[in-house]
């Protein structure tokens, strides 16, 4: 079936395997747990809204880099926030946050059933205290943002299980700085999208290699420089084969400081890359699926950069997930729908940021906790309507009546709208993906925050082209410095850490406000947007992030294959 998108208009298709989807996670009440063949099916209905448009709802509650100064509610130390002292939010640092002097079920409210469903959670939203980063097992760090299992690393956002890792997003990682999603990486810098790397800077798309330079699109490569759409090759410059003596004295001449030489570098590997075929859609080890940059995956339809998943659709980001539908930032789920965040999650629907939770419906932050609707910063609770528990039968008979009431007023089977985003559109992740104006946002009736960086209160403020081009005439005072972005004039510093890193790669201090870093590693990535397409050498149909208009060479599985191996 077509419908008509309610947010841009655009036409999209719902199919029969969706449909079935759907039916498939909706709710029964009573339970069959309850009463065995007794149960009313509450049909969960098709989207409203199409998959891109979803996928920017979703981002719109987001913050991940947007960093604020404010005082603990509990503990009135001055802390960094992902929330600004204007908004209307009780912010908890992390440690008091997860503390017991508090909990979610204090502030429990009844039901409303005269009132619409998300006009009453937003209210609850803003009584139940928030934690100001979202910090998860990690030890020293204290400058990030929805961080797990991490340790000593600074500004870097959404990662796991990473080490030493400075300004970017690295999963199981240990000392990589500036990276846009590299997993299972080390020594590396500026690299995008790539894994198993260790000691290679400015790569993007790159897998099981080392010290590469400047490369794209590389597997199981050793010891080469501005090359792209290599299999196993080493001791390799412009996609030309060298002996190992003269690659090695080609190396030592480079020097990486020099920004006329590094520019060189760039423009020889864009020109290079231009004249090699690319893979309509990246990925290893997959059956059925569409999308790209997945991996490991059997029937997972229109994802990207997705890892070890099976019967999925319309994901972002993820690993681990079984049964899920529009899920993003998140891992080892199972039948889950209209979610973003966290991990460990079953059967949790329209919700965000729940960790290890069952039966969860339209809440957030919540932790450890079965059979919640509508519950926000709840932990170690089950049964609960707006944070107040009942008896598994009251849950039962209540739940029903509230699903009632949303569908008469057409809230059910709606994520979060983005008029109750704790944030405002500027700050979020859809920013990042779905970039808009001021104007634009103010007219589609998101709301904008103007926002003006704090000086840092620093010794000595420096133009980024005024710094010492070479890396050991840097002083150790720079770490008392600011420095002023080259492209926005954004003062940005420098940590000992990140210092101690650029000396022992022998690379520059960075000209760009962390920022700005970002976001050109973003505008390196294609949309994340399928387009039919065909084959530049055999002529067949395949769908790919590539646009018909774009000037690659875009080939199917088969004859990309029979071209790079």
């Amino acid at each position: 079936m077509h419908k008509t998108c309610a947010h841009c208009s655009a036409s999209f298709e719902i199919t029969d395997d969706d449909l079935a989807y759907y039916s498939k996670i909706s709710p029964v009440f009573p339970s069959t747990e309850l009463r065995a063949g007794y149960g009313k099916n509450y049909p969960v209905p098709p989207p409203t809204h199409c998959p891109q448009c979803r996928q920017q709802r979703r981002y719109a509650i987001r913050n991940e880099r947007n960093l604020h100064r404010r005082n603990c509610a509990m503990c009135k130390r001055n802390i960094l926030s992902m929330y600004s002292q204007d908004k209307p939010f009780t912010v908890f640092c992390p440690e008091c946050w997860w503390g017991n002097k508090w909990h979610g079920a204090d502030y429990g409210r009844g039901i409303d059933f005269g009132r619409p469903f998300f006009e009453q959670f937003a209210e609850l939203q803003r009584s139940v205290p928030r934690i100001s980063l979202y910090l998860v097992n990690s030890e020293n760090c204290d400058f990030c943002n929805f961080v797990g299992d991490c340790k000593s690393c600074y500004l870097t956002f959404g990662s796991v299980y990473s080490e030493d890792c400075l300004y970017g997003s690295a999963y199981y990682s240990k000392n990589c700085v500036d990276s846009l999603v590299t997993r299972e990486c080390e020594l590396s810098y500026e690299c995008s999208d790539c894994r198993k790397l260790y000691r290679c800077l400015f790569c993007q798309d790159c897998y099981g290699s080392d010290h590469l330079l400047y490369c794209y699109d590389m597997q199981g490569c050793s010891e080469c420089i501005a090359c792209a759409g290599l299999r196993n090759k080493q001791y390799y410059i412009g996609n030309t084969p060298f002996s190992k003596s003269e690659y090695e004295e080609r190396k030592r001449k480079i020097d990486l400081c020099s920004a006329a030489q590094t520019e060189k570098l760039r423009k020889q590997l864009e020109s290079i890359k231009l004249g090699i075929v690319r893979h309509y859609m990246p990925s290893t080890n997959v059956q059925n699926v569409s999308g790209t940059h997945i991996y490991n995956s059997k029937n997972t339809f229109q994802s990207f950069y997705v890892d070890r998943c099976e019967d999925c659709a319309y994901c972002m980001q993820v690993v681990d997930l079984k049964d899920c539908h529009d899920n993003n930032y998140t891992e080892e789920n199972e039948l889950c729908y209209e979610y973003l965040g966290m991990y460990g999650a079953k059967n949790t629907f329209f919700s965000n940021f729940c960790r290890h939770t069952y039966g969860v419906c339209c809440s957030d932050y919540c932790i450890n906790s079965k059979y919640l609707f509508g519950c926000s910063g709840m932990r170690d609770k089950d049964y609960c309507i707006f944070n107040k528990p009942y008896t598994k039968e009251q849950y039962e008979e209540l739940v029903p009546k509230l699903i009632a009431h949303m569908q008469a007023t057409k809230e059910w089977g709606e994520f979060f709208p983005t008029a109750i985003s704790p944030f405002c559109y500027n700050e979020t992740v859809a920013q990042e993906y779905f970039p808009l104006t001021k104007d634009q946002a103010l007219g589609k009736g998101y709301r904008w925050q103007d926002t003006k960086d704090d000086m840092p209160e620093v010794q000595k403020v420096i133009a980024a082209r005024e710094l010492p081009a070479a890396i050991e005439d840097i002083p150790d005072d720079v770490l008392h410095w600011a420095i002023r972005c080259e492209a926005t004039g954004r003062p940005f510093k420098i940590i000992r850490q990140e210092l101690d890193f650029y000396r022992q790669m022998r690379l520059p201090l960075p000209h760009l406000h962390p920022d700005e870093r970002h976001r050109r590693r973003l505008s390196l990535r294609n949309p994340r947007k399928l387009w039919p397409r065909t084959c530049g050498k055999c002529g067949e149909e395949i769908q790919t992030t590539y646009a018909p208009e774009r000037p690659e060479k875009v080939y199917c599985e088969a004859c990309y294959l029979s071209e790079v191996y």
